[in-house]
């Protein structure tokens, strides 16, 4: 991740966490050979909607298609299903099996998350092309957004861990629900702190990531000792990673995020990096809540200012210091869990690679 701050860039490495070594395979690795193992079934799930346009617009917004039906290459990296899968294999010694409907599953909430938050926050790209609403309307992608939630749930019903498995997806589902309720609640306010900001994201992002860290290991019988520290793994790599999201929101390359530059700034959200420059105590800090007293900038130059007076206050070398902080709290808790390798290792390299992206 680039800081325009100068600080060096959050996570260096990891060389032991709770006594699990990271391994030689590199994340990318990892995600990709996970992404094959799960993709026949989300494919499998997709088809299951009832109604051909939403098979459409899940496909695309999925990036397996163009908004024609084409045949395209264009999906993320699948980092949800991944670690479903990996909390599986880590308490089964290997066998994937438990944790690919659980892995679907949050891939598909994951989905109609992003569809929903694209007609809120009126993003017109993602991932490096138009998003759903823009390609087909904003009503079609709600409800594609629907088709997928409701996908989510049949899944889970089909399984024989469905008693385990759908509360905490629904549990996680509903704290995602509230957190982006939450977060254009804030977009609207003058007077936000930083606990606010953080418990939101808390629920926009962390809880999707917490839930995906567990699911898999519910699903395949794991102690609730187990299920609950792999639980907080994801919720501490969740907070981490919106952190990280969030500098990327206001410094991050467009060429890597896919995103327009200073794309939070532009929108007047309120994110951690801009809520901890306006709390900074400092000059920089109070001339960009002068710059914000009106809402969203409107001007390029009014843009480009407050986006470098975030920079100037010195919330990006926060945020990567929270960001340590947190993927620190995150490791910890594999200590004296007993997990299997080398899914254990797996998960550890995945949620070390994931706050240091620069996507």
């Amino acid at each position: 991740m680039s800081d325009a701050s100068g600080v060096a860039p959050v996570y260096a490495g990891v060389a032991d966490a709770g006594g699990v070594n990271i391994g030689r395979t590199s994340a990318i690795e990892i995600l990709a050979r996970l992404k094959e193992v799960v993709d026949p079934a989300l494919r499998t799930a997709v088809d299951g909607l009832t109604d051909e346009r939403m098979r459409l617009i899940a496909g695309y917004q999925l990036g397996w298609n163009d908004a024609s039906g084409n045949p395209s290459d264009a999906g993320g990296k699948a980092i949800r299903p991944a670690l479903a899968v990996l909390s599986a294999q880590a308490v089964t010694g290997g066998d994937p099996a438990p944790g690919i409907a659980p892995a679907v599953a949050v891939e598909l909430v994951h989905n109609f998350s992003l569809l929903h938050d694209d007609v809120m926050d009126r993003d017109v790209e993602r991932r490096h092309r138009p998003t759903g609403w823009v390609v087909f309307g904003e009503g079609q992608a709600i409800l594609a957004g629907n088709a997928m939630l409701a996908r989510a749930v049949e899944v889970i019903m089909a399984t024989d861990a469905c008693d385990r498995v759908l509360p905490a997806l629904l549990d996680s589902t509903q704290a995602l629900i509230s957190g982006q309720s939450r977060d254009l609640d804030l977009e609207g306010r003058k007077s936000v702190t930083l606990d606010e900001v953080l418990d939101m994201e808390g629920g926009k992002t962390a809880a999707l990531l917490a839930c995906s860290s567990s699911i898999g290991a519910l699903a395949a019988g794991a102690a609730d000792h187990v299920a609950k520290a792999l639980w907080t793994f994801g919720y501490e790599l969740g907070i981490a990673f919106q952190i990280v999201d969030d500098v990327l929101g206001v410094v991050g390359d467009p060429a890597k995020t896919g995103k327009s530059s200073s794309a939070d700034v532009r929108a007047g959200k309120r994110s951690s990096v801009v809520v901890a420059a306006l709390a900074s105590d400092t000059e920089a800090g109070s001339r960009l809540g002068e710059v914000l007293a009106d809402g969203a900038p409107q001007e390029e130059s009014d843009v480009e200012l407050a986006t470098s007076l975030i920079v100037e206050s010195g919330a990006i070398a926060w945020a990567n210091r929270e960001a340590d902080a947190r993927l620190a709290k995150a490791m910890g808790q594999f200590d004296g869990l007993g997990l299997a390798e080398p899914a254990a290792s797996e998960l550890v390299t995945v949620g070390a690679y994931i706050v240091t992206r620069d996507r």
